[in-house]
């Protein structure tokens, strides 16, 4: 991992249910490196599990990383290792904050959290507060008990511009349609979230015409991928010329490295954009949750720690 810092756990909490919140400081030093709102870090949850958070406390601070992890049902490890073993005092390795989800320069935002997505979305709420700019939050999760940062949100300085929806509340349930009825020039929305929300506001928003330009995401997860059911093809590296048959039920990336080509990568769901690798010739098969519909669309790069390929060639510029 690139930019590789160490820090120490400073403080654990028990935000809300099934997410804890972890404080990283400096282990050695006073300061950080910098971050901008909707970034995120890696963090070495164990020897070979490499997790991405978001950080969610104010992008002026240089002390500490704030993050938030939901214990997910079905965790592979990431989710769980940090909840059954990483207690306040622990070192952790993690990497220097990097940001995929980024505020645009523009007049007014709409930003839409739903459950634990409201980690890079309260960072974002936190620097528009702070630079004075218009926006609206609006932050959805199943009940209040498991909707984290409650108390924080309303004793801030921008609560007023904060709506909270409980689904088991019908009052406070989400109306998307009247949120994203009227698209404006000069607003730029943001969502975060379950896959699940995260589609429906975008739909939601397509369907009223928002531009595609003023839409922005980023998913925790990718989507689920049935390697042992798909056929082979084959990849090729420009640079070397080496040919490899990628066969059903392994990846790219395995593959590459089977072959003594080292392709970075991290989160291995297509979420993170950390393999993004440049396509030269073919068509990829896209199975990531990070490029956006143009960028697939363009078909010049893709995700292989999770991706295919559609022709029967991939040549890659490796």
């Amino acid at each position: 991992m690139t930019n590789e810092l160490t820090v120490r756990v400073a403080r654990r909490l028990q935000e809300a249910e099934d997410i804890c919140s972890f404080e990283l400081v400096p282990h050695e030093g006073d300061v950080l490196p910098a971050f901008s709102a909707g970034a995120h870090i890696d963090v070495h949850v164990a020897p070979g599990l490499i997790r991405q958070y978001s950080l969610s406390n104010d992008p002026s601070e240089r002390h500490r990383y704030r993050i938030a992890v939901l214990r997910e049902p079905a965790s592979r490890g990431g989710s769980a290792g940090m909840h059954d073993r990483v207690q306040a005092g622990d070192v952790l390795c993690v990497s220097a904050p990097r940001n995929h989800f980024p505020l645009a320069a523009a007049p007014r935002s709409l930003l839409l959290a739903g459950g634990i997505g409201v980690t890079p979305i309260l960072a974002m709420a936190r620097a528009l507060h702070a630079q004075g700019s218009p926006f609206e939050m609006h932050y959805c999760g199943r009940s209040a008990t498991r909707m984290a940062f409650l108390d924080e949100i309303r004793s801030s300085g921008f609560s007023g511009r904060v709506a909270l929806h409980a689904d088991d509340v019908p009052a406070q349930k989400l109306d998307a349609k009247r949120v994203l009825a009227e698209p404006r020039e000069d607003t730029h929305l943001y969502v975060c979230g379950p896959a699940g929300f995260m589609d429906h506001v975008l739909e939601t928003a397509r369907g009223q015409a928002w531009p595609e330009a003023q839409l922005h995401r980023e998913y925790f997860a990718g989507n689920p991928t049935a390697l042992a059911t798909d056929g082979s093809f084959e990849v090729r590296i420009a640079s070397t010329g080496l040919s490899c048959q990628v066969p059903a039920g392994q990846t790219v990336i395995e593959v590459l490295a089977a072959h003594g080509v080292e392709v970075p990568s991290s989160c291995e769901a297509g979420v993170c954009g950390t393999c993004l690798t440049r396509v030269l010739e073919g068509t990829p098969d896209h199975r990531d949750a990070f490029l956006t519909d143009a960028e697939r669309a363009a078909n010049d790069q893709f995700t292989p720690c999770c991706s295919r390929a559609i022709s029967p060639i991939l040549l890659l510029d490796l």
